[in-house]
């Protein structure tokens, strides 16, 4: 096969011209006269004083000089240094030789990439992390609602149905909770109603109070939405409770032909 410009060698083996040692540690490298470039130090057999020395070791190279690893002097005899031969190009792989492995990481770039790419039938994932998304940026979402009708003569809170779970992503991120619940009633005239949203057992916002004492058997509904600060990134549970404010009777929350909701948001912070 004919090449342009320097034959390649394969197992040639060269004994290169013959050095001078002076007070220095680097030296040309050449071959019949020519500057010689060994394709790497352990390419090369070099005798220093009837010893043999060890490639990156002993002795490295750069282009086409040899460098000690320290400096000789005009006593020192470098005996010969062989050459064995130079490196092929590999060319170009046949078809299916590339494997995954052999592709170096993040080598594969948005240029190399055809304009348009047909994606039908495959699953693209990603691996962008929340903390990679702009504060405000809503994480995820959860939602529950409850259509049951829960009564109490209790004047301490009490559960209703509406109650969901998140678990935040980052203890930076921030639950929007919006609550409507269908139905609040109270049974006689000096009933009262009060509604909180608790984190946990935690208070977070108490929103209604006396709903229902001026108005007996009257339905109403009540709505409250409100930004949290959990900091935790472990399940966290919202929930709407109630109690009777005054009086002695019973009051209701919710009915059972109407929806209350409750909806969690993660917004990132």
């Amino acid at each position: 096969m004919p090449f342009i410009g320097k034959q390649p060698q394969v197992g040639a083996y060269s004994k290169l011209d013959a050095i001078t040692t002076s007070a220095t540690a680097t030296y040309n490298l050449t071959l019949n006269s020519g500057a010689y470039y060994p394709s790497s130090a352990n390419h090369l057999m070099v005798s220093l004083n009837g010893v043999m020395q060890a490639p990156q070791d002993s002795f490295t190279i750069s282009g086409a000089t040899i460098i000690f690893a320290s400096t000789l002097a005009s006593t020192d005899s470098i005996d010969f240094i062989m050459a064995l031969g130079d490196v092929l190009d590999i060319g170009t792989p046949s078809d299916g030789t590339v494997v995954t492995a052999k592709i170096q990481n993040a080598a594969v770039t948005d240029a190399k990439l055809a304009s348009s790419l047909d994606l039908s039938g495959k699953t693209v994932t990603y691996g962008l992390a929340s903390s990679d998304l702009p504060s405000g940026s809503v994480l995820q979402v959860v939602n529950a609602k409850d259509a049951a009708s829960t009564s109490s003569t209790s004047g301490s809170y009490v559960d209703t149905g509406l109650t969901v779970t998140i678990t935040p992503t980052s203890t930076t991120s921030k639950i929007l909770v919006s609550v409507h619940t269908s139905s609040c009633l109270a049974n006689t005239n000096a009933n009262g109603i009060s509604l909180r949203l608790v984190r946990g057992s935690t208070q977070i916002i108490e929103f209604e109070k006396y709903m229902g004492y001026t108005s007996p058997n009257i339905s109403t509904s009540s709505s409250a939405t409100f930004l949290d600060s959990p900091s935790s990134t472990s399940a966290t549970t919202y929930k709407l409770q109630f109690k009777r404010t005054t009086g002695s009777g019973t009051v209701f929350v919710g009915d059972n032909n109407s929806e209350g909701t409750i909806t969690l948001q993660e917004i990132a912070g």
